[in-house]
């Protein structure tokens, strides 16, 4: 069975991927659908009511009810937080970017699914098909890892593998970290990584500071970059 357009929907709400930018920078689709709801599904209150404000500056916050989806969110919870839509619209909202992309909403919607709760995935920001498409590497064929392992014995691992697999099949290879360990994780791929391997460093992607650049690593090797706590994704690619 197909939901229809008078059922229930939940949205997923783009936002942005930094604090530079204003409503100019969102479709108005967008501000008018967020505009007649009051019920969010979000990681954190505190950021949620800051990007309800940004992209709607006269918003009643305390009439808004938003409610925790995290990583730590559990089957049973996702399906008592779908019970509190009652027959009304709810939205998604993400830390940054398009919510179930390297996102918990991704539980959320698949269980929306299971209920016959009609999903829309509205156009906005997504840090990962942005680098991409900014990188001049393989649009046609890629793969998305996430977040690679924390410990540097099994990160190196998983760096060579990617690699193989990005000179095996020409798909770039595409893989975010939390921004605190950039700078440890760009370490371990120039030293894992084969000279002639293209790596794309997209950082701080639609703000003022922010830049898409590939180079070989052997030429990352000759001027590595100091990325510090910037939101970061990372590809991998065979020339």
């Amino acid at each position: 069975m197909l939901p229809n357009s008078a059922e229930r929907t939940l949205y997923l709400m783009p936002v942005w991927l930094g604090e530079h930018g204003g409503v100019e920078q969102l479709p108005p689709e967008n501000i008018v659908i967020a505009s007649g709801i009051d019920l969010w599904y979000a990681e954190n209150e505190k950021t949620a009511r800051h990007m309800l404000r940004r992209m709607m500056p006269g918003v009643d916050l305390p009439s808004q009810e938003i409610l925790r989806l995290d990583k730590d969110t559990t089957t049973q919870e996702v399906d008592r937080l779908l019970d509190r839509m009652h027959g009304r619209n709810a939205g998604v909202l993400s830390e940054a970017g398009m919510p179930g992309i390297a996102d918990p909403g991704a539980l959320l919607v698949k269980a929306a699914h299971r209920r016959h709760i009609r999903v829309h995935a509205l156009t906005g920001p997504s840090s990962i098909m942005l680098a991409l498409a900014a990188s001049g590497m393989n649009g046609q064929h890629f793969q998305f890892h996430g977040y690679l392992p924390v410990k540097p014995p099994e990160r190196r691992q998983a760096i060579k593998r990617i690699e193989q697999e990005a000179l095996r099949t020409g798909a770039a290879q595409i893989f975010i970290e939390t921004p605190y360990r950039n700078d440890a994780l760009l370490a371990d791929l120039l030293h894992t990584s084969a000279p002639g391997t293209h790596l794309t460093i997209a950082i701080d992607i639609t703000q003022p500071q922010g830049s898409t650049v590939t180079r070989r690593v052997d030429e990352w090797v000759k001027a590595p970059p100091s990325l510090g706590k910037r939101p970061a994704v990372f590809i991998l690619g065979r020339a």
